[in-house]
């Protein structure tokens, strides 16, 4: 789960405000212990005999119905040879289709519908979803069900979307922090960069073919792969009932994970230091690590998300003794929650002059993280509960929720997400310093800074020299 709002931090640690924080964390364990239920209450599902987990949370707030697809794809099924391709998929999706034969009969019908509709790609899962007047639900099944089933991949199609995902690129390219953060990418993942670069390569993308777009379809987009996600003012049984209709002869293909593995992030071997030279006002410095697997070590994600938001509180120790000194205009701390090892990164702006100053105390600080009292309790029980209104909160948006579940669905599997904020409730100080201990201090990781080419002329900035700064001896 991602970044947490700023909160106020009290100045005071009377007897009264650990009074406060005690009530504060029961308070919070009452919370949690309930959540699960209160989840699994709202939010039915069922598996079809081909494979598709139907998922439904009504919501009757709106008369409107979202219809999410979620397919386990992304560019972590990406070798070199399809970088970008997943990605390039997803715009073919809403597409010419078995139903909908000409472009212009399929953008014809989402008008009838009243439907609005897009699509994303990111590292673990693609997902297409539309919204429409409650009354045109099944209408909207049917429509999402041909472009996900029966796609036809129209050559003078394909042609002219991949110069929209070229033209896409080319946006991106132009923008210093791309290049900043693929370079860093690129450190940091190695030979397994194709797998974590949702947008892909020039050359790649204009490689694509009907075929490639073929493969990718029979390999990854089965039921036995995907989940339509139902939010919105919808009865369960009439949405469960609408997709048996419409997806159960939906042939099952081959599970993806067998017939195609993921091999193994290579793990980092040695700390690694790059430098971008951009039009930049000020430096962005950022440090990267490789964190936790969502499935392999799930209790140190939410020491992860816990951790973070720890560190991003105003006032907290980490942030005075880089932002409230000055060194750094800001610094954020942030893991992102994958399957196939997430990345941790401290991210932070400064000035040219106090670069080198700010990297040293960032990497002393660093050391600190695991020191005996880091972390206090009532910074702890503010976060936690951050977290518990937020996902309570989050179940009221139906749209939103339909993109948020079926993000965890992807990548992490129901299980984690119903009991994430029951899990996260116990986190413990020392729980956060055995996921820095594990993780961050001591352990390779790539130092990047971004700059402008005078400023680096002025510094003398080397790449060795980025790796000295601040390391004990």
């Amino acid at each position: 789960m991602d970044d947490l709002e700023t909160l106020p931090r009290s100045a005071t640690r009377s007897r009264t405000f650990r009074a406060s924080a005690l009530a504060l964390l029961l308070s919070i364990s009452c919370i949690a212990g309930a959540q699960r239920a209160e989840l699994e209450r709202r939010i039915q599902r069922t598996t079809l005999p081909n494979g598709l987990e139907v998922i439904v949370v009504p919501n009757r707030g709106v008369p409107l119905v979202t219809i999410e697809a979620d397919v386990k794809n992304g560019s972590f099924t990406q070798g070199p040879e399809y970088e970008g391709l997943s990605h390039l998929y997803e715009h073919m999706f809403f597409k010419a289709n078995r139903l909908f034969a000409n472009p212009d009969d399929f953008v014809a019908r989402a008008s009838e519908l009243g439907a609005e509709f897009n699509g994303t790609t990111s590292e673990e899962r693609v997902n297409y979803y539309l919204t429409v007047p409650a009354d045109s639900a099944e209408g909207g099944m049917k429509f999402l069900a041909a472009a996900l089933i029966d796609p036809l991949f129209r050559k003078d199609e394909l042609e002219s979307e991949r110069e929209v995902v070229i033209g896409e690129y080319d946006r991106n390219e132009s923008s210093p922090f791309f290049q900043f953060t693929t370079a860093m990418g690129k450190a940091l993942w190695t030979t397994a960069w194709s797998r974590k670069n949702p947008l892909g390569e020039r050359a790649i993308i204009k490689t694509t073919t009907p075929e490639k777009m073929r493969f990718i379809q029979k390999r990854y987009y089965v039921p036995n792969n995907t989940a339509i996600i139902i939010t919105g003012d919808i009865a369960p049984e009439k949405a469960f009932s609408m997709a048996r209709a419409l997806f159960g002869t939906w042939k099952r293909g081959a599970d993806p994970a067998v017939a195609d593995p993921v091999p193994p992030i290579p793990a980092l071997k040695k700390d690694t230091a790059i430098i971008v030279e951009q039009p930049f006002g000020s430096v962005m410095l950022m440090l990267q690590w490789q964190g936790p697997s969502a499935t392999k070590d799930p209790a140190s994600t939410y020491a992860a998300d816990v951790f973070s938001d720890v560190l991003n509180l105003p006032g907290s120790r980490f942030q005075r003794r880089l932002v409230d000194s000055g060194l750094f205009h800001s610094v954020v701390v942030n893991y992102y929650t994958l399957n196939q090892s997430g990345p941790i990164t401290i991210e932070g702006e400064t000035s040219p002059g106090r670069l080198k100053e700010a990297l040293a105390a960032l990497r002393d600080e660093i050391q600190k993280l695991n020191d005996p009292g880091y972390y206090s309790a009532e910074e702890l029980s503010a976060v936690k509960q951050h977290r518990i209104v937020s996902t309570t909160a989050s179940l009221e948006r139906a749209s939103g929720f339909a993109q948020q579940l079926g993000f965890w669905w992807a990548v992490t599997g129901l299980d984690y997400f119903f009991g994430y904020v029951d899990t996260m409730a116990k986190q413990t100080p020392a729980n956060l310093q055995a996921y820095a201990a594990k993780y961050i201090i001591g352990k390779p990781h790539v130092t990047g800074v971004l700059l402008a080419p005078e400023v680096r002329k002025g510094l003398n900035l080397t790449p060795s020299m980025l790796l000295d700064l601040g390391i004990r001896p």
